[in-house]
């Protein structure tokens, strides 16, 4: 079955219930975790007359808030006997960077939560999860 599954978090409530069924899949098929959290990139220009906050701050504040996130994926993982890795990279958008290190660790899949937007309100909003089933040829289990 699975070997390794890739789980993207973003300190939500939502990615913390699908934190918590990965956690359950790898522990009961005795795969290992990787747990991902994409670090946005400096939303100011750097020509711009005001900066609300430096870069240096702006990234070592989303480094932090990321390796919270992370930390609670590893904890989690290690009371459940479950090998557990935690990797970010800096992207556009969440999507690119769930993708690029599913393959690029090897991950056989991908497991997410999905907000269930549907209408309209996915159009305009748009899914991470949506884009990743778009763009990867890796499985990926949408948890709800």
């Amino acid at each position: 079955m699975f070997k390794h599954i890739l789980v993207p978090t973003d300190g939500s409530a939502l990615s913390q219930k699908a934190i918590d069924g990965a956690i359950d899949l790898a522990q009961s098929v005795g795969a290992r975790l990787t747990a991902y959290a994409c670090l946005p990139l400096y939303p100011y220009s750097p020509f711009a007359d005001v900066a609300v906050e430096p870069p240096g701050d702006f990234h070592a504040r989303a480094e932090r808030e990321a390796r919270e996130h992370l930390g609670a994926v590893e904890k989690a993982a290690a009371a459940a006997s479950v090998s557990c890795n935690c990797v970010t990279s800096v992207e556009s958008a969440p999507y690119i960077g769930i993708i690029d290190i599913a393959e690029r660790d090897g991950c056989d899949v991908i497991f997410m939560a999905s907000h269930g937007r549907r209408g309209l309100g996915s159009l305009l909003i748009g899914s991470e999860t949506q884009r990743v089933l778009t763009h990867t040829k890796i499985p990926v289990i949408v948890y709800r």
